[in-house]
Parts: C-alpha cells; sequence; structure tokens
C-alpha cells in the first residue's frame, strides 16, 4: 500500500516508555527514492535536538489517531549519535548510528535495505553503546551519502521535456519497503490546477541548484497522468 509522505508529517512518535516528540522531515536517498531517516523533532524532551530515526525501527504504522510507533525506548533514541554535529547528513555519521543500533548498512548489498529489500524492525530492549566490537560488524565501504529532505524537495519544479508543466506537492512510498514510488505533482496553476501522479522511473535528474526535477515525459503525458486521490487515513485509495 502506498502512504503519502505529507500526511506523515506532524505525526506523534510513540517509543516503547512515552511519546518523543513528532515527525519534522524524511530524508530519502536520491539514489534509489528510498526513506532513510524520519527526522523527529523531540520538543521539550530534548530542548534543541533533533534526531534520525531509521525505519528499522517502526514496528507500524497506526491508522487511528495521528501516532507512529517506535520499537525503541525513549534511553536508547537519547543516547544515539547526535546529528547536530554531523550537518549535512554524512556516511561517517550514518556508520555510527548504524553500529549504535547493531543494524546492517542499507549501502551495502544487493537489496535495497542492504541484504533484504524491506527493513527490519529487530532490535536490542537495551542500547548498544559499548557492546558491539567492530570484528561482529560488517565493514562498510566509504562513499557519499545522497540524503536530501523531502520537504526541501516538495515544492520543486517540474520539468517537462517540453516545458515546465508544475510542481511537486507529495511523494508516495511503499508502507513495507519505504521506497518512494511516485511523485504527486500539481499541474498547471497553483491554487487551480489538479493533482497528478508520476513515477519516479520517469525522473532524469534533480538539479538542486535550479530547484527543479526534470522528467523524461512531456508535459501532454503528465497532464494525463492518474488523477491522485487519498482515502481519509492519507493511503492511495
Amino acid at each position: 500500500m502506498l502512504q503519502s509522505i505529507k500526511e506523515l508529517y506532524g505525526k506523534k512518535l510513540d517509543a516503547k516508555d512515552g511519546l518523543i516528540g513528532h515527525v519534522k522531515d524524511f530524508y530519502f536517498d536520491d539514489k534509489n527514492w528510498t526513506i532513510r531517516y524520519v527526522v523527529a523533532d523531540t520538543g521539550a524532551w530534548l530542548p534543541a535536538r533533533q534526531v534520525l530515526i531509521s525505519p528499522h525501527a517502526f514496528a507500524s504504522f497506526h491508522r487511528p489517531g495521528r501516532l507512529l510507533s517506535v520499537n525503541l525506548t525513549r534511553k536508547q533514541i537519547e543516547d544515539c549519535p547526535s546529528i547536530d554535529s554531523h550537518k549535512p547528513v554524512s556516511r561517517q555519521y550514518e556508520e555510527e548510528y548504524y553500529k549504535y543500533f547493531g543494524w546492517p548498512y542499507y549501502w551495502e548489498g544487493s537489496g535495497l535495505w542492504g541484504m533484504s529489500g524491506v527493513p527490519t524492525v529487530d532490535v536490542s530492549q537495551e542500547p548498544f553503546v559499548g557492546e558491539l566490537s567492530s570484528s561482529c560488524l560488517p565493514q562498510p565501504k566509504r562513499g557519499d551519502a545522497h540524503l536530501r529532505s523531502a520537504q526541501a524537495v516538495n515544492g520543486y519544479h517540474i520539468q517537462a521535456s517540453d516545458r515546465i508543466i508544475g510542481h511537486i506537492c507529495d511523494f508516495l512510498m511503499d508502507e513495507q519497503s519505504w521506497a518512494i514510488c511516485q511523485l504527486v505533482v500539481k499541474t498547471g496553476n497553483r491554487f487551480s490546477g489538479k493533482e497528478v501522479q508520476v513515477s519516479n522511473s520517469h525522473v532524469d535528474r534533480i538539479g538542486y541548484d535550479r530547484s527543479t526535477v526534470f522528467v523524461n515525459e512531456t508535459a501532454d503525458a503528465i497532464e494525463k497522468s492518474p488523477e491522485h486521490e487519498l482515502t481519509p487515513s492519507g493511503c492511495l485509495n
């Protein structure tokens, strides 16, 4: 089932032992269009700090209300490597983060999540700090992280093969793999245009310097794409 990312903004995050804040943003890998982290605004619990939560930690989506379950304790989240000193997100930070939780590196292996097509949800009951030996973990291949803010890319122009056709207003991701499958594009006027779904397979590249996503389809083909409709739960109808 496809889930609207926009509908998840502001949802409360519920750890094993209490609320930890709400969803502020998502970081996605622009090489294979997969959500790698939820950016949590921790509010008064951890003042002036944002934390990243991997899809590995999400046990399920709760449809009723505005709550997402996180399969971690507040202590685990509080003690995880801080993103504040690693801006933008670097591979070095990701290595520290994944070692802390003991999860497999998503950038190693042939699957979307390393050796698997979906993120695992198994995690220790206690923080991993000081408990993991580097010999017990796969040694990562150094490389640049290609993580982008979904909030930042939202609103980018859509450049078809012949002209600008609209702008991004949402993303649709697969609930199991967390892969972004569709871009929701508002065509025409920002106020009177319609919303259509465009597969990310049609994306040629993202021009971050121009705030533009280049699509290898004509404007007319995009206009004729399936219209975007969601159920009240934020899922594709």
